[in-house]
């Protein structure tokens, strides 16, 4: 059986890139280390690590046991937790990653329902993009994440289970009056085909995938000209008049610039949902932080007003 506090040695040195600089982290002396990965090896009958020079780094082997373990350590920190909070050792905690303007609008909402229910959780919150917030999830570093996918976007993650909390529209966002900036007229002003000849503002890979389907079946490929995850720059570069861009509803009443109007995009939404890992059921803090998500979101303190 491997040893777990030496898989906490392989996963130190594999995050910090040397045996110093995860002795410094551990706590450990760097003999300790040494001896730790060379006993790691011995019980794997595997090659882990290779010297470099004056250093060392990982093999394929170690590599991949490094992954793993650190799958595994999330996911024994998170059951320590679970059970420090059942048999009343400590105040339990619960963490969450979620987009920023998730963060930004329904959220805060959810912490306080959360707050007022369990006075004595301990909420951690975490802004990540949903790749990474799900990577977060799996490694056991967060109890949920909120994550959002457009249509039937991106292959179902193995172990995932995710709970619907809303489906958000997309909005078109133009300048708002700038007499100097040409932008067109009549019923085409508010479509996408409308703004085929302007420069785009496209987001995150996941937002610009769906920019790119929107226009291929309007007809056009966009100029992209600017990219940005901030919602709020894509605002105030677009009330500039350097461009225009799609933005998800959430973006718009996390923060509303006054130089852009906007304009709805039929059929174009993105599912919002609270994702959560392993065999149901959820422990306790995380089944309850999933209910604050469902109740923020249809309760009138969503901190998301329609723009």
């Amino acid at each position: 059986m491997l040893d777990v506090v030496r898989l906490r040695v392989l996963v130190a040195v594999a995050r910090t890139g040397s045996v110093t600089a995860a002795a410094r982290e551990l706590h450990y002396s760097q003999p300790s280390v040494s001896h730790h990965l060379a006993r790691l090896e011995a019980e794997t009958g595997a090659k882990l690590v290779q010297r470099v020079g004056r250093g060392i780094r990982l093999t394929d082997a170690g590599r991949l046991l490094a992954e793993r373990s650190a799958e595994i350590l999330g996911r024994l920190d998170s059951a320590s937790a679970e059970l420090a909070a059942h048999v009343g050792l400590r105040s339990g905690r619960v963490r969450l990653a979620a987009f920023p303007s998730a963060l930004g609008t329904f959220v805060p909402a959810a912490a306080v329902r959360l707050a007022s229910a369990h006075p004595g959780l301990d909420l951690r919150l975490i802004e990540a993009e949903p790749p990474e917030a799900l990577r977060m999830l799996r490694d056991g570093r967060v109890d949920a994440a909120v994550v959002f996918r457009y249509g039937g976007t991106g292959p179902d993650e193995d172990g995932v289970r995710l709970t619907r909390l809303l489906d958000e529209p997309s909005l078109l966002v133009t300048p708002a009056a700038l007499p100097d900036v040409p932008a067109p007229t009549g019923d085409r002003a508010g479509t996408l085909a409308g703004h085929a000849g302007s420069r785009w503002i496209a987001g995150c890979d996941r937002c610009r995938a769906h920019l790119l389907d929107l226009c291929a079946a309007a007809g056009f490929e966009p100029r992209v000209s600017f990219t940005t995850d901030d919602y709020v720059a894509v605002q105030a570069m677009v009330a500039a008049g350097l461009g225009v861009a799609v933005l998800p509803r959430l973006a718009l009443s996390a923060h509303r610039h006054p130089g852009v109007r906007t304009a709805g995009l039929p059929g174009s939404t993105r599912r919002v949902s609270a994702a959560t890992y392993g065999e149901p059921p959820d422990p306790p803090a995380t089944a309850a932080l999933v209910a604050a998500l469902v109740a923020a979101v249809e309760g009138p303190e969503t901190g998301a007003p329609a723009v």
